[in-house]
């Protein structure tokens, strides 16, 4: 009888033991959270994203709702560890305080590297997520559309035109992350999802003509983020890190022109070329002539 008890609990520790490395790596799965404001519920007016507007208070607050219900999705689908980037102007806008879960890192205030809104990301990561994003420069049927600042017309890698979400999504394919998950205005969502395939996203707002939109609630616009967030993180094995075969050719069109990088060459008015094999040399003469 002891030899027979003694062969279950060797089976038993044997089984615990084929597991263990599956719960570690679940306890370990990481996400990173870029966080723009643009794209948040019920945001309308440039003044609305601003330190000196009216209502930035307001806003800066939905933006702490809209990143804590993303945490908490992911969290909902295995997720114990977050990065989350505040990524709109000055980078000041999350508090430290905002953030209402533990394992969450904060990476706050502008960085001088080429990441930029995905400072922070690595391969440790098992999934990107985007909140508050906007569409790109000239886009229809967008609010507050735009492409890094007002100076851009137009940014592309590989004859592809990017909005932010598309060249963030690029570093981290570069580090083999996939985006998972993307909330902003309609316009937004739609234009991500044909870059990036059938990632999760929610349209939290849609332009209806002119400078108005129609939206959901915050309380509506978290509520679907969150349960969207945790669609996507569960799916993330199905999700392809978005990637360009290199060399990288960017074409930048801006409205002033500013010195060229070493390397590039002005080819028109407001036009510029730059190509490297590296991805990130591409947007450190991005950052530098925008």
């Amino acid at each position: 009888m002891s030899k027979l008890i003694a062969t279950s609990i060797a089976l038993c520790l044997a089984v615990i033991g084929a597991y263990a490395p599956l719960r570690a790596q679940q306890a370990a799965l990481k996400v990173f959270i870029s966080v723009d404001m643009e794209g948040l519920a019920g945001v309308v007016a440039g003044t609305d994203v601003s330190p000196t507007g009216r209502d930035y208070a307001h806003f800066r607050a939905i933006m702490a709702a809209e990143t804590n219900a993303a945490i908490d999705g992911a969290f909902a689908a295995g997720a114990r560890e977050f990065v989350v980037r505040d990524s709109h102007g000055d980078k000041t806008n999350l508090l430290p305080g905002d953030l209402n879960r533990t394992g969450v890192v904060l990476i706050r205030g502008a960085s001088t590297g080429p990441k930029n809104m995905m400072e922070g990301i690595d391969a440790s990561f098992g999934a990107a997520i985007f909140i508050g994003y906007h569409a790109k420069a000239g886009t229809p049927n967008a609010i507050l559309e735009h492409t890094s600042n007002g100076n851009v017309i137009d940014f592309s890698i590989n004859g592809v035109s990017l909005p932010e979400g598309g060249y963030n999504a690029l570093v981290a394919g570069l580090y083999g992350v996939p985006v998972v998950f993307a909330a902003g205005d309609r316009a937004l969502t739609d234009q991500l999802k044909s870059l990036l395939g059938p990632i999760e996203t929610v349209a939290v707002k849609e332009e209806i003509g002119g400078d108005a939109s129609r939206g959901l609630s915050p309380r509506d616009a978290q509520a679907l983020i969150g349960a969207g967030v945790e669609r996507g993180v569960r799916n993330r094995a199905q999700l392809k890190p978005f990637k360009m075969a290199g060399p990288f050719t960017m074409v930048l069109k801006v409205r002033q022109e500013k010195p060229l990088y070493k390397g590039a060459e002005r080819t028109g008015a407001g036009e510029f070329k730059f190509t490297s094999p590296d991805l990130l040399d591409v947007l450190n003469a991005f950052n530098a002539m925008k």
